[in-house]
């Protein structure tokens, strides 16, 4: 009798602290191949020579291809572009469960293709703005000269 009150709750507690139901779809739509089309800043205008993940330029990144795979949160993106150092970059990513949240992150940490820590062991967090079935888009705020910069990437689904 004890054993089955012990798996009763053990059940109840693994149930109730499931990831909730928008963060499973969130990693249900993600799933797939997405081109970066384009990055903007905001209320900004003008050129900014800004370096994302420690990586590249953000011109580099532009018309790049990602893909983002669930079952294992891992996930890479490559850089074809001219005067850029290109090849495919692999992460691992996680949407963290933040209960009542109306918005998401998504975090993203470099790794190599067996998913071990790369670089300066660093990972990257980004507001998860917009996902839809075909378009999505990150931002991430940073502060330049003691103001907030956003960034935006616009991504567009190519595949499953």
């Amino acid at each position: 009798m004890k054993k089955i009150i012990f798996l009763m709750l053990a059940s109840f507690l693994v149930l109730s602290c499931g990831t909730s139901k928008v963060v499973k779809e969130s990693r249900k739509t993600l799933k797939g191949n997405w081109t970066l089309d384009n990055i903007n800043y905001g209320d900004a205008n003008g050129v900014y020579e800004v370096e994302l993940f420690d990586d590249a330029s953000s011109e580099c990144f532009v018309g790049s291809t990602w893909r983002f795979i669930p079952n294992n949160n891992f996930g890479n993106y490559e850089i074809n572009g001219a005067n850029c150092s290109s090849g495919k970059r692999y992460f691992v990513w996680t949407i963290p469960d933040v209960k009542n949240a109306s918005s998401y992150d998504i975090l993203l940490k470099p790794t190599d293709e067996k998913m071990n820590s790369t670089r300066n062991n660093k990972g990257y967090r980004l507001s998860l703005d917009y996902l839809s079935d075909d378009s999505l888009r990150f931002t991430q705020t940073l502060q330049v000269d003691g103001k907030p910069f956003t960034i935006y990437m616009n991504f567009t689904k190519i595949s499953d």
